[in-house]
């Protein structure tokens, strides 16, 4: 996710909300126990630990749980635009990773009125934003909980460089982007991205509104009693700051892109006159990115254009979301190119955010130099020639938990992946990003495993090249 804030050199200065399982096992001190007012049911005595309220992300300690590993999601959800009022069920399929007396889900206020695990009533307690259940479960067990909630969302009104993210209530419906940790707004979940799953979302809104999330649909949309379904797949595992139930009045277009993806584009009505831009180029834009990057990873491709005033794009999972502006080709090829970085390949840890938007903004720089509007090299020698002393103090290997989306992480990233594609040359750089895609697909990468990849590639030691571009607070040599 981006926010336009002015440019570098003809390069877009970035300032962004843009947020394999493995979801910490270290126990923590037991929660209070539940109060009478919640719903009973005996517990019985086990040693069994506590899961973790974090999933032991030091940037941001209280997103995500420990002690269990989600693998899908079951969203039943209805949402009445005219009352801003969200309620249904959230089915979570997870195992455990440890003995557990009781694990934690995040989620931010809605009333809570059942939780059952494995179809029994189980008890649960609510802090802040934590969902405690108890239960009793072994290590590596199986299991499913439901939890029935309703009322109003609240998104997340970050700093300036956040924004307003979350499931936000607009005049017709819902504009919904999570990230970095804005999926508790409007569900129960492991809301970090190294806990991924794959989701059904089963979407129920007045007659005449659309509800559109992540994959394909698996039936036609269905109307009675003035209320209109939609049946969501995304069968691809996915963070959760990726899943989406943006609702309102759009008009549609789907079909192919000329290598044969399903396409699915999106407008609100005052932007109908992008409509088939928006198709036409998230198509072909897609099948460009399968040749440089390694075959498309999803089902489906496209986009949506939304009314909301956000300023900022989010690459939501197979269906990136605009936010209250035209996308030109540059921002449609950013957020496709996460489809790869960010969402097939997602951040272990969110100290590691330049893997998405370094890439996803050199991917910018490659779209401008296939297409004979400007090279690489180009644009680095603009963004490096123009760059204050502020981009050079902040190192983006580490992004700072208070500044996560620092313009650094986007362009100084982006210069990183230059450097080292003048390092060892075309004919290594691309065959690695390719093998970097296919080695972890679908799953959670960090720095360290892509600085392993590019020594292997080149057969000798970077340490100073990553150093300098990635680590060090100083200006690099110049490259190129």
């Amino acid at each position: 996710m981006r926010r336009l804030i002015g440019t570098v050199s003809g390069v877009f200065a970035l300032v962004a909300c843009s947020a394999s399982n493995g979801a910490s096992t270290a126990p923590s001190s037991p929660a209070a126990p539940p109060s009478a007012s919640s719903p009973s049911v005996a517990r019985s005595a086990s040693a069994a630990t506590a899961g973790t309220t974090g999933i032991g992300d030091p940037y941001f300690p209280g997103d995500g749980n420990g002690g269990y590993d989600v693998t899908h999601y079951s969203l039943a959800l209805a949402y009445d635009p005219g009352r801003k009022h969200l309620g249904g069920t959230a089915t979570v399929e997870a195992k455990a990773v440890q003995n557990l007396s009781q694990f934690n889900m995040d989620l931010h206020g809605f009333t809570v009125s059942k939780v059952t695990v494995d179809g029994a009533d189980a008890q649960f307690d609510r802090k802040g934003d934590e969902l405690t259940v108890y239960t009793d479960l072994d290590d590596q067990d199986d299991f499913k909980v439901t939890v029935a909630y309703a009322g109003t969302p609240e998104p997340v009104r970050g700093s300036a460089n956040l924004g307003t993210y979350g499931f936000v209530p607009t005049a017709d419906g819902s504009f919904v982007t999570s990230e970095p940790n804005g999926a508790k707004t409007w569900f129960p979940s492991n809301d970090h991205p190294a806990d991924k799953a794959t989701f059904d979302f089963r979407l129920t809104v007045p007659e005449g509104v659309t509800a559109i999330a992540n994959g394909e649909l698996t039936a036609p949309p269905k109307t009675e009693g003035g209320q209109t379904t939609f049946l969501w797949r995304e069968s691809h595992p996915m963070a959760t700051y990726l899943a989406t139930m943006t609702t309102g009045k759009f008009s549609v277009r789907t079909g192919d892109s000329p290598g044969g993806i399903p396409v699915y584009a999106a407008t609100d009505p005052r932007y109908d006159g992008v409509l088939d831009n928006l198709f036409t180029e998230s198509g072909k834009i897609t099948d460009h990115w399968s040749k440089v990057f390694g075959p498309y990873p999803f089902k489906s491709t496209g986009g949506v254009v939304d009314d909301f005033d956000a300023g900022y794009a989010l690459e939501n999972q197979t269906k990136p979301i605009y936010g209250g502006f035209e996308p030109d080709q540059s921002i449609i090829a950013h957020e496709l190119a996460h489809q790869w970085f960010g969402n097939s390949l997602s951040i272990t840890r969110w100290k590691d955010l330049w893997l998405n938007e370094g890439f996803a903004t050199y991917a910018e720089w490659l779209w401008a130099e296939d297409n004979g509007q400007a090279t690489a090299q180009n644009a680095f020698d603009q963004a490096y020639a123009n760059a204050t002393d502020a981009l050079w103090d902040y190192p983006p290997g580490e992004t700072r938990p208070d500044d996560l989306f620092n313009a650094s992480v986007y362009i100084r990233g982006a210069m990183a992946l230059h450097a080292l594609r003048v390092a060892i040359g075309d004919d290594k750089f691309f065959p690695m990003l390719k093998k970097w895609v296919a080695d972890h697909k679908y799953g959670n990468v960090t720095t360290e495993e892509f600085i392993e990849l590019a020594e292997q590639t080149a057969g000798r030691q970077l340490g100073d090249l990553f150093d300098a571009w990635l680590f060090e607070r100083t200006r690099p040599p110049k490259v190129g």
